[in-house]
C-alpha cells in the first residue's frame, strides 16, 4: 500500500536523531541580565577607582573651608559716627559697638561708648583694617555696629496681640512700600495710634533694616512687624477672620472723614507712592479711602498718608 510506506517513512525521519541544542539553556541565562553596567559603575574597573578618588578628594577640601555663618550673611552694619550715634539713641538692638583701635575719641564716641555702657552693648576694639572689611571699605570714621537680623512675626500674630489685649484690631498692610525709611516711619505711626502690627510681602517691599530701625525712633522694638508670603492671601485670612480691609488710595468713593467704619476691626492697606495699590490687593479691599487734599497737592508720602488715616481712626476710636 503506497499510503503505508509514507506513513513509515515519515515516522522514521521524525524518529531520526534530534539537532543537537541548548534546550533553551542560553536563552535563559541571558533574560534579566540587561545592559552591561558602565565603567564607573564596575567596582574592579579603574574608572570606577578614579571616580572614588575624586570624591575623597572633595570631601577632605569640603572639610577643610571655612563655614559661612548664618548670621555673617545676614548681619547688617550701621557706621560713621553720627549714624551710628543716631541709631544708638533711637533704641536700635546693636548687636556689639566696634571701635577702631587708634580711633580719635570726641563727643560723638562719647557718647555712643555711654549709651553701650548703659545698654548692656558689648564694645569691642578692632584694628582698622578689620572694621574696613567688614563695611566694605565704607567711612566708617572707625565706629561701627552690628545689627542681628530682625525677627518677623506671623501675620496671625497680629490678631493674637489684639484679642489679648481685647482690642478692637488695627492691623497696618503695606503693598509696593520699597523705601525703608517709609516703612521706619509707619511703624512710628502705628505704635503711636494703637495699631497692633504692620504687615510686609517677603518679596519686592522694604524690610526691616537698619534704615528702617533708625527712622521708626526705637518703634520697631514695640510694635511687631509680620512678613507675609502672599499678602493677598494674607488679607484674604485677615477677612475670614472679621476684619474689614480698607484700600488707601487717591481716588476712593470714601474719603477719610466720612469713615464711619473706624470702630469696626480693620486692616488698613497702604501702597507705594507711585503705583497705589496694585490691581489684585485693590479687588481684595472691601473700601477704597482717600485723603482729601487740595488740588495743589498730588500726592502724599506713603508715611505721611499712613499717618493721617491712623490719627483719624484713632480718634474716632477715642470718641
Amino acid at each position: 500500500m503506497p499510503g503505508s510506506s509514507q506513513r513509515k517513512g515519515a515516522i522514521r525521519k521524525k524518529r531520526g536523531n534530534p539537532t543537537a541544542g541548548s534546550g533553551g539553556r542560553i536563552r535563559q541565562g541571558l533574560e534579566g541580565r540587561g545592559p552591561t553596567p558602565k565603567a564607573v559603575d564596575r567596582t574592579k574597573h579603574p574608572a570606577h577607582k578614579r571616580a572614588k578618588a575624586k570624591e575623597r578628594a572633595e570631601e577632605r577640601e569640603t572639610r577643610r573651608r571655612p563655614v559661612r555663618k548664618d548670621t555673617e550673611a545676614t548681619v547688617e552694619w550701621v557706621y560713621g559716627r553720627n549714624p551710628v550715634v543716631e541709631a544708638l539713641r533711637a533704641g536700635v538692638p546693636a548687636a556689639a559697638l566696634h571701635v577702631a583701635e587708634g580711633t580719635e575719641r570726641d563727643a560723638r564716641l562719647r557718647e555712643a561708648l555711654l549709651i553701650a555702657t548703659q545698654h548692656g552693648i558689648s564694645i569691642l576694639e578692632v584694628p582698622r583694617p578689620e572694621l574696613d572689611r567688614v563695611t566694605a571699605g565704607g567711612s566708617h570714621q572707625g565706629l561701627a555696629i552690628q545689627i542681628p537680623p530682625y525677627e518677623y512675626a506671623h501675620p496671625d500674630d497680629l490678631l493674637d496681640r489684639a484679642y489679648n489685649a481685647h482690642e478692637v484690631p488695627l492691623i497696618v498692610a503695606l503693598d509696593g512700600v520699597t523705601d525703608p525709611r517709609n516703612l521706619g516711619a509707619i511703624t512710628r505711626s502705628a505704635a503711636a495710634f494703637g495699631a497692633h502690627g504692620v504687615v510686609v510681602p517677603e518679596r519686592r517691599a522694604a524690610q526691616v533694616s537698619a534704615s528702617a530701625w533708625k527712622t521708626s525712633a526705637g518703634a520697631a522694638a514695640r510694635i511687631p512687624v509680620a512678613r507675609a508670603t502672599n499678602l493677598n492671601r494674607a488679607l484674604k485670612s485677615y477677612k475670614d477672620a472679621g476684619l474689614l480691609v480698607i484700600g488707601l488710595d487717591m481716588g476712593g468713593e470714601v474719603e477719610l472723614p466720612a469713615l464711619e467704619a473706624a470702630t469696626e476691626p480693620i486692616v488698613l492697606v497702604v501702597g507705594s507712592e507711585g503705583k497705589g495699590l496694585a490691581r489684585l490687593v485693590r479687588e481684595n479691599c472691601d473700601l477704597i479711602v482717600s485723603i482729601p487734599m487740595t488740588s495743589a497737592t498730588e500726592s502724599l508720602n506713603a508715611g505721611i498718608a499712613t499717618g493721617v488715616a491712623l490719627y483719624e481712626i484713632s480718634r474716632r476710636r477715642a470718641g
